[in-house]
């Protein structure tokens, strides 16, 4: 009615729509209810979260927000008030095969899908995907910590040669100093190549090699993929390779470790996981047992339900309890750990003690 007042009379409108004029100037200058005006406001921090996450962030992660900020409202309400807004997550795009098999012999096959890992560094998943540009491809090779889901090394090629792989693994060999870590992969030919396998043998990395074919079979760095692509590529149209390196560099340094929240590992970020790991990995007190700290959730789908954790025992005959160590020594926070403090206001329930999760399915 107020838009077309100019044109009719509001009385004729009122009464050609069944209501009272009164009635309707009543409700012009009635005041927004209470509920109205929490929803304005809910609005304004939704919209803060959303554009702080790049866009990219749907109603759960943008809840998370907003719970570690202290605001306590319901996902739903978020979700019905993000759809108000005209504020969305963003959704994936189709999956792409890149994989050649290579002639030279197979590494086994240590995970078996299942991607539970107790502690960093005792398993990495990796893999190679492209980058479109207008200047032609560019190929990212990334190796992925299972347990707190933090690229711990990457290279940028413009060719899919070996190199690409090795640079991605040297920077995950100096940045972590595992010991005995599975480095799990497919069977392209760059992770089969002769160079490759010396590399993983001098480091002594075991390496691991799912089926041809299978995207399954590394479904959590395939996972990592599909979330660069719909956050990044499918957002993003870049007209030099040095555009692409500079954008993927701030997306996985500058937003993907530091800042983005993963559902898998209770809504943190994985180096804010990492500094809840680092800070719970103390020797046990006296009365209480020692803990083998696993993550809450640990789907992705096609892996088995009822098996093992990647514990240690399961792995290499190694126990990780209470310091998290071989050797029993604690190790100290970590430094990204003391450069952004964590999210301490995030609730602290995200690692608990295996022993006191449910062996059932669900």
């Amino acid at each position: 009615m107020s838009d077309h007042q100019a044109s009719y009379p509001i009385a004729t409108m009122c009464k050609l729509l069944g209501v009272s004029s009164s009635g309707y100037y009543a409700w012009v200058q009635r005041r927004p209810s209470r509920r109205a005006e929490t929803d304005a406001t809910l609005i304004a921090e939704i919209r803060a979260a959303h554009g702080a996450s790049r866009g990219v962030y749907g109603a759960p992660r943008v809840h998370a927000e907003l719970t570690a900020k202290g605001i306590q409202v319901g996902r739903k309400r978020i979700a019905r008030l993000m759809s108000r807004a005209g504020l969305a997550g963003v959704c994936r795009r189709k999956f792409v095969v890149t994989t050649v098999k290579g002639d030279n012999c197979q590494a086994p096959d240590l995970v078996q899908r299942n991607f539970a890992a107790a502690a960093p560094d005792l398993l990495w998943v990796a893999d190679i995907t492209y980058i479109p540009t207008w200047a032609g491809f560019l190929y990212l090779a990334v190796v992925l910590d299972a347990c707190s889901r933090r690229i711990v090394g990457w290279s940028m090629g413009t060719t899919l040669a070996k190199q690409l792989v090795l640079d991605a693994l040297n920077m995950a060999l100096t940045t972590r100093r595992p010991t005995g870590v599975i480095h799990h992969s497919d069977q392209g030919s760059q992770y089969s190549s002769i160079e490759f396998g010396h590399r993983c043998r001098d480091a002594g990395v075991r390496p691991s090699m799912g089926s041809v074919g299978d995207a399954y079979d590394n479904a959590m760095c395939e996972s990592f993929f599909a979330t660069l692509e719909c956050e990044l590529l499918a957002r993003c149209r870049f007209k030099t390779q040095a555009d692409a390196r500079n954008a993927t560099f701030a997306f996985i340094e500058g937003f993907y470790n530091k800042r983005r929240r993963h559902s898998s590992i209770g809504y943190l970020s994985p180096i804010d996981y990492e500094c809840r790991y680092q800070g719970l990995k103390v020797a046990p007190d006296a009365d209480q047992p020692a803990v083998v700290l696993t993550t809450v959730k640990d789907t992705p789908s096609g892996r088995p339900q009822n098996g093992p954790s990647l514990t240690a025992a399961a792995r290499d005959g190694r126990t990780i309890c209470g310091s998290g160590r071989k050797n029993g020594s604690p190790r100290g926070r970590t430094k990204e750990c003391h450069e952004t403090g964590g999210q301490d206001d995030t609730p602290t329930a995200t690692l608990i003690p295996s022993s006191q999760l449910s062996t059932k399915p669900g």
